[in-house]
């Protein structure tokens, strides 16, 4: 996180770094699309590494500007995604509802986010989108799905790229959770760069 100025001000932009992950073929660029461009994206080649969509929008009457990062989801290429992890302050996990696979993999994948994230914390600001809920080959029953995030304390959206449902809201969602995070690191930074150590007693002359 990059500190900006001295003081906390609601009408200064705040950058923040959102990333996308999840398995191939569960529509992340299609969502970023739908939520950026507001257009349905069904070109199916594959992420290669990472590539980089901007959204401007204002969350508590603080104006946000977040990088958002669309990642690969080829298992070859996780080592790469993981090296793009470091500075996140927010992180959506997808799956595809027609793919059971593709949900099963999601301990994975948090696994994998949470261990080089730094630093670590289990609240690290984080949704689930289940995507493809316009598809009528459901696989991956909404009461399974919701469970699993109730246990880990993530908010659940069920979304679809292509009819544009949840999508605004989930980002919304994860950009508040890491506006809040955001303004807690920044106000414990300032709190210890100003305050005295209370243990500093003076040391006792030696003669």
């Amino acid at each position: 996180l990059i500190l900006q100025g001295l003081s906390m001000d609601a009408s200064k932009k705040v950058d923040l770094k959102i990333i996308i992950i999840g398995a191939l073929g569960v529509g992340k660029t299609s969502l970023l699309h739908q939520y950026v461009h507001k257009t349905f994206y069904e070109d199916y080649r594959t992420t290669l590494g990472a590539s980089i969509l901007t959204k401007v929008l204002a969350v508590d009457n603080t104006p946000l500007k977040l990088q958002i990062w669309d990642t690969g989801g080829q298992e070859r290429f996780r080592s790469m995604v993981s090296t793009f992890y470091k500075g996140s302050d927010g992180c959506m996990l997808a799956f595809d509802v027609t793919d059971r696979e593709s949900f099963e993999a999601l301990d994975n994948w948090r696994d994998d986010f949470l261990e080089k994230v730094i630093p670590r914390e289990q609240d690290f600001p984080m949704v689930v989108l289940g995507n493809k809920i316009d598809i009528c080959d459901r696989q991956v029953p909404k009461e399974i799905a919701s469970a699993w995030c109730k246990e880990k304390d993530i908010p659940y959206f069920e979304v679809s790229a292509k009819n544009n449902i949840n999508i605004a809201e989930a980002f919304e969602t994860l950009a508040k959770q890491a506006l809040t995070t955001y303004k807690g690191i920044f106000e414990s930074y300032l709190t210890d760069s100003i305050k005295l150590t209370p243990n500093d007693k003076p040391k006792k002359s030696c003669c």
